[in-house]
């Protein structure tokens, strides 16, 4: 399988498949594709995996992209404006990311919910109650709001990040939530009473504008309902 990453503000992956290789995806995750691609639409692991899916953001129901052909191309474009990572994961590798940020994988890669440790860091640390995760071997492909800014935290290293720029960590990657300190500071900065953690070793990805943050700014400029 090869691929390459189009574009700079809203990018596409490009996937070119040789004769019996398979790509999968959440439902209405493709953008268009050559001819010699067949789909199989199902519920990839069955009813109870199907419903871990959809707690984690995705769809009940993925689809197989299988090249007939000699070789051929399926397209995969994010939801928002940002950027395409593309993850090369060996034997178990994995990688832990925000719901919604997976795109589509080879059929190797394992995609299956993750939920935070520890109870607090599930309503305060700006990631939700559960998460995704992407086991190898193979390519898996996510989409991460805005920029994205990459660190690999030694062991003992400590990031204090604004709670919803977290896209994706390893699960070396200790996750955790602490409060910010004075009573000013928590109620009048503008950055709330918790900041996630993340302490290393491992590699960490921060994104520059998460979804809600954008839809937040956005609100004042959408119309206002007249009753």
């Amino acid at each position: 399988m090869k691929y390459e990453i189009r574009g700079t503000v809203m990018q596409s992956v490009e996937v070119w498949l040789e004769a019996g290789e398979t790509v999968y995806t959440e439902s209405g995750g493709m953008a268009w594709m050559s001819d010699g691609i067949s789909m199989d639409t199902n519920m990839k692991g069955g009813l109870l995996s199907g419903l871990k899916r959809m707690a984690s953001g995705e769809s009940l129901f993925l689809t197989d992209y299988t090249c007939t052909a000699a070789t051929g191309f399926v397209v995969f474009t994010p939801g928002v404006m940002g950027k395409v990572i593309a993850l090369e994961l060996v034997e178990d590798q994995s990688v832990i990311m925000q719901r919604n940020a997976f795109m589509c994988a080879q059929s190797t890669v394992t995609l299956e919910m993750h939920t935070h440790k520890r109870l607090g860091t599930m309503f305060f640390g700006g990631e939700g109650l559960f998460l995704q995760k992407v086991t190898g071997p193979g390519v898996a492909f996510c989409e991460i709001d805005g920029e994205v800014v990459e660190y690999q935290l030694q062991e003992g290293q400590t990031l204090k990040v604004d709670p919803g720029h977290v896209a994706m960590f390893e699960p070396s990657v200790n996750f955790d939530i602490t409060r910010v300190q004075g009573v000013k500071n928590m109620f009048l900065s503008g950055e709330g009473i918790f900041l996630t953690t993340l302490t290393g070793p491992g590699r960490v990805w921060l994104q520059s504008m998460p979804l809600p943050n954008l839809a937040t700014r956005l609100i004042p400029f959408l119309p206002k309902s007249k009753d």
